[in-house]
C-alpha cells in the first residue's frame, strides 16, 4: 500500500465544566472520591453504587499548572490548571508540575490540582471536603512525600479519612479474571518511570521491586531531537505535543529491533511503511501580485485615515491654543482694569516680564487659532469632495494645498511602521512565480525508523546514553532473586499496564524476551490490561466500593494525629509500611556519674 499523509490534529483542550453535585454522592453517606494522581494525567470521579452516578472518571486533565505574572495594568497573576490551559505549547516555559519523576514534591502545585478537582466536581461542603479520598501514589513512595500529602488533605481540606494505593496494583486487581492466580509480575510503564513489581500471594514484595527511570516523556524528547536534527528547517514546528501525538498514533515496538532496522533499509519496505506527517503551511507565495484596483483602494483608505488623524490633531491643537489665548486675554483685561497687583502675579505665573511680551504672545496665538480654523474648514470641504467625486485611477495626492500635503507626508513617515505592508509600489508587470518544488512536501516529516527508535529506549536505554538496564534485563534480574518454583509462579501471570504499554507489538516483544530467558519448554503467560490508562482508576473504585464500610486500609484523622502523616494502613493494593526508625541515644543520666567520677579523681589525688 502506498504511504499515506497524516495531518497533525493539534487538538486544543476543552476547559472542564463545573459539574452539579449529585444527591446520590451525599446520601445515605458521603461517597468516596477516587483520584488517580498520575504524573501525566489526573483522573477523578466518584465511587458510588448508585446507577445514576457514572462509573468512570468525570475529570481527566494533564497534571500541569501555569501561573502568569499578570498584566502591567495592575491585574493580578492568573493561574490555569489542566485543560484550562487550552494548549501547552504557547505556555511551555511557564508550565509547572508537582512531580519529580513520579513522586509529588511541590505541594503548592498539588494543592492547585486538588482545588481544581474539588471545584469542578461540585464538592459543596463549606470549609472542608467531607468525602473519603482514595489516592494513588508511587511504588515505595518516600515517607516524606506521604507525610506532606496527608498533612495537605487533613489540615487543609479536613477530609474524614484517606487511603493510599499503588496505581499499577489497582490495575492488576481490576483485571483479575476467574481462575487468575493472586501472584504475578506487574510491568508498569508510565510517563516518567517503568516499574517491575513482583506480587506473591496477593501482596507486593517491595524488597524486590525495581524502577527504570524511563517512560513516555523521555521517548517524546528523544523523538523530538531526532526529527529536529533531520529537519532543521522546521525546528520550531517540531514540538513536544506533536511528538506525543506521533508516539500515541504512529509508533510501535519492533519484535526484533535489529531485524526491523534491516527491513527499513529496503526501499520498497520504506515506501510502503513510511508515515508522512503534514506540517501546517501557507500557499501564499512571496511573488504573488495584487491587482492595481486593490492597491489603489488601500491607498485611498490610508489617505482617509491619515486625514482623519490630522483633523483630530488640529482640533486638539485648536482647543489647547484657545484655552491659552483665553488665559492671556484675561490677564490683559486685568491690566486694562488697573488691577496691577493681580496683573503682576499673573505675569510671574506665566513666566513673562512685561506687557509687550504678553501682547506678542496674544498676537501669535490669535494668528495660530485662525490658521487652524481655516485648515479644519478646508479639510472638511476636501474630504466631502473626495467622497463625492473620487477617482481611483488618479487620486488627489495634494487635496489641501502644499501645506496640507506636507503634513500628510510627515504623518505617513511617522506611521510608516504601521502601514509597512500597505506601502504604495510602482506598478510593474510581474509574471506569476512558479514554485520550483512541492511546497506541501517540503513541510512533511517522513517517519521511518523513528517510529521504532523512540519506543525502543525502554528496552535499550543506551540509545539515549542512559546507563540503565532495560525491561528485559531488569525482569530477568528480579526473577533471579526467587527460587525456581516462585519464578514459575510469577511468569504465569506477567501483567502489562500503564499508558506507555499501549504501543502495538509490546506484548509480543515481552513474550519474545521471556522465551529467551526462561528454561526450555517452560510455560509463561503475558496479559495486557483491558484499559492500560484507566484501569488504575477503575481498580481504585472497585476497592473503595468493597471496603467503603470497613476500617481496613483507611487512615482516619485520629490515626493521622496519633501516628503522623507518614503512617499507612496496608491493604491488597497498597505499599508496604516501613515506619521511621530513629537511632537510640545513650541516656544522659548514665553519662553524668561517669563525668563526676572522672573529675573527682584528680582532686582527690591533689
Amino acid at each position: 500500500a502506498p504511504a499515506r499523509v497524516f495531518a497533525f490534529r493539534d487538538a486544543r483542550w476543552a476547559p472542564d465544566p463545573v459539574l452539579a453535585p449529585s444527591a446520590a454522592v451525599r446520601s445515605p453517606q458521603p461517597a468516596p472520591l477516587i483520584i488517580d494522581n498520575g504524573s501525566f494525567q489526573t483522573r477523578a470521579g466518584w465511587a458510588c453504587p448508585d446507577p445514576s452516578v457514572p462509573a468512570e472518571p468525570l475529570l481527566r486533565f494533564r497534571s500541569l499548572a501555569a501561573r502568569s505574572r499578570g498584566a502591567r495594568g495592575g491585574a493580578g497573576a492568573e493561574t490555569q490548571v489542566g485543560n484550562d490551559l487550552g494548549s501547552p505549547e504557547p505556555l511551555r516555559w511557564l508550565l509547572r508540575s508537582p512531580f519529580d519523576r513520579n513522586v509529588p514534591v511541590q505541594l503548592e502545585l498539588q494543592e492547585l490540582l486538588f482545588d481544581h478537582v474539588f471545584q469542578r466536581l461540585g464538592v459543596s461542603s463549606q470549609g472542608c471536603v467531607d468525602h473519603p479520598i482514595v489516592l494513588t501514589e508511587a511504588v515505595c513512595n518516600p515517607l516524606y512525600s506521604r507525610q506532606m500529602m496527608s498533612e495537605l488533605l487533613f489540615e487543609c481540606y479536613q477530609v474524614p479519612k484517606v487511603s493510599y494505593g499503588v496505581d499499577s496494583l489497582y490495575s492488576f486487581y481490576h483485571n483479575r479474571r476467574q481462575n487468575w492466580p493472586c501472584s504475578g509480575l506487574v510491568i508498569s510503564s508510565g510517563y516518567q518511570c517503568t516499574h517491575i513489581l513482583p506480587v506473591l500471594e496477593g501482596r507486593l514484595d517491595a524488597k524486590n521491586c525495581k524502577r527504570i527511570n524511563l517512560g513516555g516523556c523521555q521517548a517524546a524528547v528523544y523523538l523530538q531531537r531526532l526529527l529536529q536534527l533531520k529537519y532543521p528547517g522546521h525546528f520550531a514546528a517540531i514540538t513536544l505535543s506533536r511528538m506525543e501525538e506521533i508516539l500515541h498514533e504512529h509508533s510501535y515496538i519492533a519484535h526484533d529491533y535489529i531485524e526491523e532496522l534491516q527491513k527499513w533499509r529496503c526501499p520498497e519496505y520504506y515506501e510502503n511503511n513510511v508515515h508522512k506527517m503534514q506540517l501546517p503551511f501557507s500557499n501564499k507565495l512571496l511573488g504573488s501580485t495584487v491587482a492595481s484596483e486593490e492597491k489603489q483602494e488601500k491607498r485611498q483608505q490610508q489617505l482617509r485615515r491619515l486625514q482623519e488623524l490630522n483633523a483630530r490633531r488640529r482640533e486638539e491643537k485648536l482647543q489647547l491654543d484657545q484655552e491659552r489665548l483665553d488665559r492671556l486675554l484675561y490677564v490683559q483685561e486685568l491690566l486694562e482694569d488697573g488691577q496691577m497687583d493681580q496683573f503682576h502675579k499673573a505675569l510671574v505665573e506665566l513666566n513673562m516680564d512685561s506687557a509687550e511680551e504678553l501682547q506678542s504672545y496674544i498676537n501669535k496665538l490669535s494668528l495660530s487659532v485662525e490658521q487652524t480654523k481655516q485648515k479644519i474648514l478646508q479639510s472638511e470641504v476636501n474630504i466631502e469632495v473626495d467622497v463625492v467625486d473620487s477617482k481611483p485611477e488618479t487620486p488627489d495626492l495634494d487635496p489641501m494645498g502644499s501645506e496640507q500635503s506636507l503634513e500628510d507626508v510627515e504623518s505617513i513617515n511617522e506611521f510608516e511602521p504601521l502601514f509597512a505592508e500597505e506601502q504604495p509600489e510602482v506598478e510593474k508587470p510581474v509574471a506569476a512565480v512558479q514554485p520550483v518544488f512541492n511546497l506541501a512536501e517540503y513541510h512533511q516529516l517522513f517517519l521511518g525508523t523513528e517510529r521504532i527508535r523512540a519506543p525502543e529506549i525502554v528496552f535499550q536505554p543506551s540509545l539515549i546514553g542512559e546507563d540503565q538496564a532495560g525491561i528485559a534485563e531488569t525482569m530477568q534480574y528480579v526473577l533471579e532473586r526467587y527460587s525456581k518454583e516462585q519464578q514459575a509462579i510469577l511468569v504465569q501471570n506477567v501483567f502489562l499496564t500503564g499508558g506507555n504499554t499501549m504501543y502495538p507489538g509490546l506484548k509480543a516483544r515481552v513474550q519474545k524476551e521471556l522465551l529467551e530467558m526462561r528454561p526450555f519448554q517452560s510455560s509463561f503467560q503475558v496479559h495486557l490490561a483491558s484499559s492500560p490508562v484507566l484501569d488504575a482508576w477503575y481498580g481504585a473504585r472497585d476497592w473503595a466500593l468493597e471496603y467503603m464500610n470497613r476500617e481496613e486500609g483507611w487512615i482516619s484523622r485520629k490515626d493521622y494525629e496519633e501516628k503522623g502523616g507518614e503512617y499507612l494502613k496496608e491493604h491488597c493494593a497498597s505499599n508496604v509500611y516501613v515506619p521511621i526508625r530513629l537511632p537510640k541515644q545513650a541516656p544522659r543520666a548514665a553519662e553524668a556519674p561517669s563525668r563526676a567520677s572522672g573529675t573527682g579523681n584528680p582532686s582527690e589525688q591533689a
